[in-house]
């Protein structure tokens, strides 16, 4: 256990580095904001989820990566509270959350953006952030409510678009953006939640170049003060963004680490990457020791 431990803090990147996204501190690679122990989904008996321990460290951009069906979404319900677990413990913040609905734990900060982008359509991409802050605040969707009264959180709501660099598309209807400016505005919503840790579910997922590298850079920017967990199949993305990355196959965790470590693990190669490393974009001198 305590040689387990030691292995993942000597692969992360070096506590200097995650300190500054914090903006100080060194206590950083110590403090855990997310755990889990045990945990296992079992559908029919089937288990999709067997026996998951993680340990997402406070300020960091932590990835969850594995070939389809390694248990990653089914991993992602069970910590936001979408599914509930056949057994096992997950803790947020040191709160035991494993009994909670979803609403709680967002409340508590823990706040997830989904696979498929999530937007009003027919809204304005100034009235999506809006309506995100509305629930934030404890209010339900309130349409219907006077102009004056929804005005009051356009302030806020053209911060966050300045965040997420849509600042001159928030006159335009959601429906309108290209896709990857879609998911800028689907972590701008999120943002809107004020998350303590925000979870994306494949983040970059089919985009083109220009608009993956843009979203790269708004999860860098945006997690500055924050915790990341993502699922994403780009591996240049969580080479270029994760801290710490967690490798699931069959829905057991295969193998932890950084990325130069998980990449030349033999078992990560043959589960996930395959024979060809250059087909999954992964470069092939990081698959080498």
């Amino acid at each position: 256990m305590h040689a387990h431990r030691s292995l993942v803090i000597q692969t992360l990147r070096p506590v200097a580095e995650l300190a500054g996204r914090q903006g100080g501190g060194y206590g950083l690679v110590s403090d855990t904001i997310l755990e889990t122990h045990g945990l296992t989904k079992e559908f029919l008996g089937f288990l999709a989820v067997q026996n998951v321990n993680l340990s997402v460290q406070r300020g960091s951009i932590h990835g969850l990566i594995g070939p389809n069906g390694a248990g990653k979404t089914t991993c992602f319900n069970l910590l936001t509270k979408f599914l509930i677990p056949t057994r096992g413990k997950i803790t947020f913040d040191g709160r035991d959350i494993t009994s909670m609905k979803p609403a709680e734990v967002a409340r508590l900060g823990l706040v997830r953006s989904f696979q498929i982008s999530a937007v009003f359509p027919h809204l304005s991409v100034l009235e999506n952030v809006r309506v995100a802050l509305q629930r934030a605040r404890g209010r339900s969707f309130d349409f219907w409510r006077s102009d004056s009264v929804l005005k009051q959180y356009d302030e806020r709501a053209r911060e966050l678009l300045e965040d997420v660099s849509l600042t001159e598309y928030s006159a335009m209807q959601a429906g309108q953006l290209p896709y990857g400016r879609k998911r800028a505005l689907e972590i701008a919503t999120t943002l809107a939640l004020d998350p303590v840790m925000m979870l994306l579910d494949e983040p970059t997922a089919g985009m083109a170049n220009e608009d993956v590298d843009h979203i790269v850079t708004l999860i860098r920017r945006v997690s500055k003060g924050r915790t990341v967990l993502l699922v994403e199949h780009n591996l240049k993305v969580v080479e270029g963004l994760c801290d710490c990355i967690t490798v699931l196959a069959r829905g057991e965790v295969l193998a932890e680490g950084d990325y130069a470590s998980v990449s030349r693990n033999p078992d990560v190669q043959a589960a996930y990457l395959g024979t060809d490393p250059a087909a999954v974009g992964v470069p092939e001198s990081a698959l080498h020791v």
